[in-house]
């Protein structure tokens, strides 16, 4: 049996200017949705594993966000911090339906 997935929209593509964050809140998820400068949508925990950090108020810069906290490098794609640190956080799926973005959620 397959996992449903649930679908949510969450912004519209041009209320989301390109490397600024956006905190949304679904049920107990914090996420920090991203429009990259490539144009894509990615979705991310909001919360640095080094000490808890909120990701969306970093810097972007490529398929990484800065922790503002202590300026560790965490991937956007697969969630990996960069080494020599060490840790992840949980991605989410994200889906662009003409104007509409939407996160996934299991």
């Amino acid at each position: 049996m397959g996992t449903t997935l649930q679908r949510v929209k969450v912004a519209k593509v041009s209320e989301m200017p390109k490397n600024i964050g956006k905190t949304i809140k679904i049920g107990v998820n914090e996420i920090a949705l991203f429009h990259l400068e490539s144009g894509e949508f990615r979705a991310i925990e909001n919360r640095c594993p080094h000490k808890g950090g909120v990701l969306v108020e970093g810097i972007v810069s490529g398929d990484y966000v800065f922790c503002p906290m202590h300026d560790w490098k965490i991937s956007v794609v697969d969630g990996l911090v960069q080494k020599p640190d060490n840790g992840c956080v949980k991605t989410f799926q994200v889906e662009v339906d003409h104007e509409d973005v939407y996160i996934l959620l299991s």
